[in-house]
């Protein structure tokens, strides 16, 4: 999979053809420095889901909670500011990640060790022109 973000009015379409490619897969975990676009990217995934509510990183609650369309919750964690993985186990993760509902994750890098397997891992970069391209690493 491989995505290219070329500006904002190519964002929703570039969000759709993400949930085209996304299959079954439920724990998507996005790779990228600060300012890459990762929450952007994710707010517009979520708009297509159906999401009504704001949409914004939960950096200081660590996880957000959506309804798609459909009624089903889709998880949104951002572990930036974890400092240790207990406070990772304090909030029952597994809860979440195994599921089966939709999870994306920001700053995946600090818990790693505690992804499902079968974690879809995505790389947000930004090229000299300004675009993003997003592509699977897993």
């Amino acid at each position: 999979m491989q995505i290219e973000i070329k500006n904002l009015e190519t964002l929703q379409p570039a969000a759709r053809e993400f949930i085209d490619q996304m299959s079954d897969r439920t724990v998507f975990a996005f790779y990228g420095g600060m300012g890459a676009g990762k929450t952007t990217f994710i707010k517009a995934v979520c708009k297509e889901l159906g999401v009504t509510e704001t949409v914004a990183s939960p950096t200081f609650a660590i996880i957000n909670e959506y309804k798609g369309e459909n009624g089903e919750p889709i998880y949104h964690f951002d572990f930036y500011r974890i400092h240790k993985l207990e406070e990772v186990f304090d909030f029952g993760y597994e809860d979440y990640l195994y599921s089966g509902h939709t999870c994306f994750i920001e700053w995946p890098e600090l818990v790693e060790q505690i992804l499902p397997e079968n974690t879809v891992k995505l790389s947000i970069r930004e090229t000299d022109s300004g675009s993003r391209i997003i592509e699977c690493i897993s």
